[in-house]
């Protein structure tokens, strides 16, 4: 499958999925010769878009080239953790780790996940200058390269190369680094999901404004504002730093209303100045008055202050005689009071001048709070208010699991508890795609502990060589990336940054486990993104279809189980797919639903004939699709013998229709 991505690579240009969809919805745009005729575009649309010229847009050296990135298929495979996968606490596990450059996990999540993942949060690379970001390419694209697939000039295609090798922290390297990420990581958003991404002041306008390129202006709900830490440093002349910030987009903007902290039973204030006059009715037997403002009596209608008596009622013992009629600058309209009250949400009325307060009988949220009302319009997150922790904390939680704290600058797990909780519902997908120290992961399975949830959490995690990265530290990271190298040599880990993130969340699950004693699943399964080695490209490419011999070589070099994990990834299954193994007279085939695949080498007439037999006597057995890994057999051969048999099943009363495709 490798060379067939390959090959498809070398056609895709900068705008791939974009004509690739315009092709799909308008297809009478496009004139024979493949060209595609903006006129007619324009034409098709003009009555429902408001079509301009000009507009204001981010612009950037490198976004073309990072639209291309997105549009790139990865060549890399998934490697499953055998031994890891297969321990009693994972092997039914639904949570998931993926070590490997997050550029080709989304790609790989695209194709099983996309639409999928309810929420998204990352904590990406800063660009503080010390944070050790640096933007250095993969792709050996020439400059020739460039100037064909962008329809850029030499000089431009230059300089994107310059930047894209340079090692580069500047503000255009960043982008470019974070555009193709986010582009992939909103098609995995479900059409009510939502992302957060943290950031600090460096690049903070500039991701708004990458962020509204993506998903859209119109898709903008929020940039909170988290109290990062209770100790702000007090070496700054100019100001002493406590915030950093929360960017929150959804996929497409909905009406649902996020959770922030839990209602404490207590009631909860109606009236909101500033608000519209409305007028609400509410039920006899929903209102109560406080019987010391309001003593037994008739009420005739009146003002006393903000809120309005409209019909007259007698009150008896705090109970009025009939449905009560109130105008003033209520919260909620007549539909939103339908709603409540069918939660069995009740009112009370404390003093003389009717201000009308509810409380919800079942447990519900407020909407997360504004910081200083009025004056800032950003909301705020802190630990008095919320009970979302700072750095300090998350030091701490880390020092609890490892004995030292192994990054500096994590996030609390009580901020993500937070943000998830503000609309994922039980069972959802959660993504983080920067793991670091699996905070998300450890916020996901503490979340499930205390309501006993089925949520489900993917990191994707760099497996950053910490011994390269101690060579190149600076003197102030040397002694935590010692500390990191010692820690892992101790419990016999590879020396690579995504092993923190395995063993927190080892070792968080089992600390959750004792303490709350929740029936929630604890484990993950863990795979590995590997890109084949060039001489394993070499064979690959010198591999002759129409040998007589196979290679099998090819196959030893990725492994059976990495062939068919990617293949079941690719085919929409997902990374927890759940398949057989059929035995054809000696040979191994592995069938999933509507596919079976044909991956080992030694594929011979009997195993045919034991294919069709099946197909032929086994009602529930019927894969439409079957899949040839191209390495392991002789094509045409086998291929033959395929077709040849299928044409007598498919000249029989079972009529099935099947596929065979060969992949490389």
């Amino acid at each position: 499958m490798i060379k067939d991505i390959e090959s498809k690579n070398e056609e895709v240009t900068i705008c791939h999925k974009e004509i690739a969809f315009l092709k799909e919805h308008f297809p009478s745009c496009f004139k024979g010769d493949g060209s595609f005729d903006i006129e007619r575009f324009k034409e098709e649309i003009n009555e429902k878009v408001d079509i301009t010229k000009e507009g204001y847009e981010l612009k950037f050296l490198g976004k073309s080239y990072a639209k291309l990135l997105a549009s790139l298929d990865t060549t890399t495979v998934i490697t499953p953790n055998k031994e890891h996968n297969e321990l009693p606490e994972n092997k039914d596990s639904e949570n998931i780790y993926i070590s490997g450059d997050n550029l080709d996990g989304l790609k790989h999540l695209l194709k099983s996940y996309a639409n999928a993942v309810k929420c998204i949060y990352i904590d990406p690379p800063y660009n503080t200058g010390s944070d050790g970001f640096v933007y250095n390419d993969s792709f050996n694209f020439t400059s020739e390269d460039l100037q064909h697939k962008l329809s850029v000039d030499e000089d431009e295609a230059q300089r994107i190369l310059e930047l894209t090798k340079s090692d580069s922290a500047s503000h255009s390297a960043w982008l470019l680094f974070m555009y193709p990420r986010l582009q992939l990581a909103k098609d995995l958003l479900t059409d009510d999901g939502v992302i957060f991404i943290s950031i600090d002041n460096n690049e903070q306008s500039n991701l708004k404004l990458l962020c509204d390129d993506i998903f859209g202006e119109e898709n903008f709900i929020e940039m909170f504002l988290w109290n990062k830490t209770s100790t702000p440093p007090s070496l700054s002349t100019k100001s002493r730093k406590t915030n950093e910030y929360v960017l929150c987009y959804e996929r497409y903007r909905s009406s649902f209303k996020y959770n922030g902290e839990k209602l404490d039973g207590g009631d909860q204030p109606l009236l909101n100045t500033g608000n519209s006059i409305k007028q609400l009715t509410f039920p006899k037997d929903k209102i109560y008055f406080n019987p010391k403002a309001f003593p037994d009596g008739v009420y005739k209608p009146y003002k006393p202050d903000r809120v309005s008596l409209i019909n007259e009622i007698k009150i008896t013992n705090g109970i009025p005689d009939k449905d009560v009629i109130l105008e003033g600058p209520f919260k909620w309209n007549s539909s939103n009071l339908e709603d409540e009250l069918n939660l069995g949400t009740s009112f009370i009325v404390k003093s003389e001048i009717i201000s009308v307060r509810f409380i919800n009988t079942k447990e519900g949220y407020k909407r997360p709070t504004n910081f200083i009302k009025d004056k800032i319009i950003t909301p705020s997150i802190n630990k008095k208010e919320q009970g979302v922790g700072t750095n300090e904390n998350a030091s701490s939680d880390l020092k609890s699991l490892f004995g030292f704290s192994p990054f500096s600058f994590s996030k609390p797990t009580s901020l993500i508890e937070y943000l998830i909780n503000f609309n994922v519902e039980k069972d959802d997908f959660i993504l983080d795609f920067f793991s670091g120290s699996a905070s998300t992961a450890n916020a996901v399975i503490e979340l499930n502990s205390k309501d006993n949830g089925k949520r489900k959490v993917i990191s994707v995690q760099l497996p950053e060589n910490l011994e390269d990265s101690y060579l190149k530290a600076t003197a102030d990271n040397k002694k935590q990336l010692k500390q990191i190298l010692e820690f892992l040599k101790s419990i016999n880990r590879p020396s690579t940054l995504d092993y923190i993130g395995i063993e927190r969340i080892i070792r968080a699950s089992t600390k959750i486990k004792k303490e709350s004693k929740a029936d929630i699943d604890y484990g993950f399964k863990h795979y590995i993104l590997n890109e084949p080695n060039q001489n394993t490209l070499d064979k690959c490419e010198s591999f002759d279809k129409t040998a007589l011999i196979a290679d099998g070589s090819i196959l030893d070099d990725f492994g059976a189980n990495t062939v068919l994990t990617t293949w079941l990834n690719y085919d929409g299954y997902g990374l927890n797919a759940k398949y057989g193994e059929l035995n054809l007279k000696g040979y191994t085939a592995y069938y999933c639903n509507k596919h079976l695949y044909l991956i080992n080498p030694d594929f011979t007439q009997d195993t045919v004939m034991a294919l069709f037999e099946l197909y032929e006597s086994k009602g529930d057995f019927n894969p439409e699709n079957i899949i040839l890994f191209g390495y392991s057999f002789n094509e045409w051969s086998v291929t033959e013998m395929l077709e040849k048999n299928l044409k007598i099943l498919n000249d029989s009363d079972k009529n099935l229709k099947i596929n065979i495709n060969v992949r490389y």
